[in-house]
C-alpha cells in the first residue's frame, strides 16, 4: 500500500517524539489522542499517509487533516477544538431564579412543604413571569448542578434545658392511658395535626435548604 506522494512533510525533534511515544505508552492517554499520535509517528517513520490511516484507524483526509495542525502548531494542535454545543435554550438569569426560589422557605411564597417539588417550582416561575414556560425536568437539572433538593427536609430539636423526668413521666401517662382497661365514662381521642398545617408556630424559625443541605425544621411547638 504506497499510497500518493505527498509534499507534506512530518519532522519533530527528538523531545517532541518522546512526549508522542509517552503518550502511547500511558494506559490513560485518551484513545483519540493516541491515535493521532501515532498518525504523526508512522509517517515521519517514512510511512505514507494513505498506510498510517489504515493502522491507526482514520481516513487518509483526517490523517492529512491533524498532520498539517501538528505542522503548523506542533504538539498543541493535536488536542480537538472546544465544541460550542447545543444553545441554551434559558438565559443563566432563569437559571439563577430557579435557585433562589429553591433556597427560599416554601411558606414565603404560599406554598406547602408537602408540595414544593419540581412542578410546583416550575409554576411559581411561570407566576413570577421569569419563564413562559420550563418543564419539571429541566428545574430537576438545575437543582441537581446546585445539588438542590428543596423537597427535603430535616427535623432537628433545639437546644434546651434537659427534661428527662417531664418526658418519662409524660410516657407514663400515655402509656397507661392506652394499655389500661378504660371505664364506661372514659373516652381516649386522639388527634392528629394535618400534614405542614402547624396550629402552633416552633420554637425556632424554619432554616431555608442550602446546596447539599435540606431544609430544617425545630421538631417542637
Amino acid at each position: 500500500m504506497r499510497g500518493r506522494c505527498s509534499t507534506l512533510r512530518i519532522q519533530m525533534d527528538d523531545p517532541t517524539r518522546a512526549t508522542l511515544q509517552g503518550w502511547l505508552h500511558r494506559q490513560k492517554t485518551p484513545n483519540g489522542l493516541a491515535r493521532r499520535a501515532r498518525a504523526m509517528l508512522l509517517p515521519e517513520q517514512g510511512q505514507t499517509y494513505l498506510h498510517t490511516a489504515s493502522q491507526v484507524g482514520l481516513a487518509e483526509c483526517h490523517v492529512r487533516k491533524w498532520a498539517r495542525r501538528f505542522r503548523d502548531h506542533g504538539i498543541v494542535g493535536l488536542s480537538e477544538k472546544p465544541r460550542p454545543g447545543r444553545v441554551p435554550v434559558f438565559s443563566p438569569e432563569v437559571a439563577l431564579h430557579v435557585v433562589k426560589v429553591a433556597c427560599e422557605r416554601p411558606d414565603q411564597v404560599g406554598c406547602s412543604l408537602s408540595h414544593w417539588d419540581c412542578p410546583e417550582l416550575a409554576r411559581q416561575l411561570k407566576a413570577d413571569g421569569v419563564a413562559q414556560s420550563i418543564s419539571p425536568a429541566t428545574i430537576r437539572r438545575i437543582l441537581r448542578s446546585q445539588k438542590l433538593k428543596p423537597w427535603q427536609h430535616h427535623l432537628w430539636l433545639s437546644a434546651k434545658v434537659p427534661r428527662d423526668q417531664q418526658f418519662a413521666q409524660l410516657v407514663r401517662t400515655l402509656v397507661d392511658l392506652y394499655t389500661r382497661q378504660l371505664a364506661k365514662s372514659e373516652m381516649v381521642l386522639c388527634v392528629d395535626e394535618k400534614t405542614n398545617l402547624q396550629p402552633r408556630s416552633r420554637l425556632a424559625p424554619t432554616l431555608p435548604p442550602r446546596p447539599g443541605q435540606p431544609l430544617r425544621l425545630e421538631h417542637e411547638y
